[in-house]
């Protein structure tokens, strides 16, 4: 992201270390789920989260470790093994590269759109404060970039909110919460109409919502 546009809260769901905390979650909820069913020890779940789920990943040794295996993913969790120790073994057990990343993708989409449908929010409750303040200031309309006939200040800020609302109504209605059973996404398939901000759990949501 260019740093002059790009506001912090924003930047931070992009960054590097970000990115390697969702994987780090994806592989330990994966892990969780294993134990829950036997397929591995629930003690090795256990240690997964006390042993990394606090860390702070270290992406200059990550970078390290890919010019050696030419694999980010293969990088990561060599690099997480560093911290787990033997029950790392337990680590991606049963899964692919795309179950990491492309969830990892899906998770920061959605808490992106979260950020946005808030900040959005907060501009159509100012946009509408300010229209009625100014609902009966004159201004001078424009047409065709001359002055036209008056209008009030208040009516064109009332202009931009119907514009925003516009645009709000397509991102929030397709990236609400749905009160629907919880589902996994398959292996190496797509994950759209897949809603949450945690890689814990997926919640369908129908796709795409439209206006009537």
């Amino acid at each position: 992201m260019i740093p002059r546009y790009a506001r912090p809260a924003m930047t931070a769901l992009w960054e590097p270390q970000a990115r390697f905390r969702i994987w780090f979650e994806i592989e330990a909820h994966a892990c969780d789920a294993m134990a829950a069913i036997g397929i591995i020890p629930q003690a090795s779940a256990e240690a997964i989260w006390a042993k990394a789920g606090d860390v702070t990943f270290d992406v200059a040794r990550i970078d390290e470790i890919e010019r050696v295996t030419h694999h980010d993913v293969i990088a990561f969790l060599t690099h997480l093994a560093e911290f787990i120790g033997p029950d790392a073994r337990f680590v991606h057990q049963g899964m692919t590269s795309s179950d990491v990343l492309d969830t990892c993708l899906a998770v920061q989409l959605t808490r992106a759109a979260d950020l946005l449908i808030t900040d959005v929010d907060a501009l159509l409750a100012a946009l509408k404060r300010r229209a009625y303040e100014h609902r009966l200031t004159p201004t001078i309309g424009r047409s065709h970039g001359i002055h036209a006939e008056p209008v009030t200040f208040g009516l064109k800020l009332a202009q931009a909110h119907a514009e925003f609302a516009n645009g709000w109504w397509p991102l929030a209605r397709r990236w609400r919460p749905a009160p629907s059973p919880a589902r996994s996404a398959p292996s190496r398939t797509s994950t759209r109409g897949w809603r949450s901000t945690s890689p814990r759990r997926w919640v369908w949501c129908p796709s795409p919502c439209r206006r009537r």
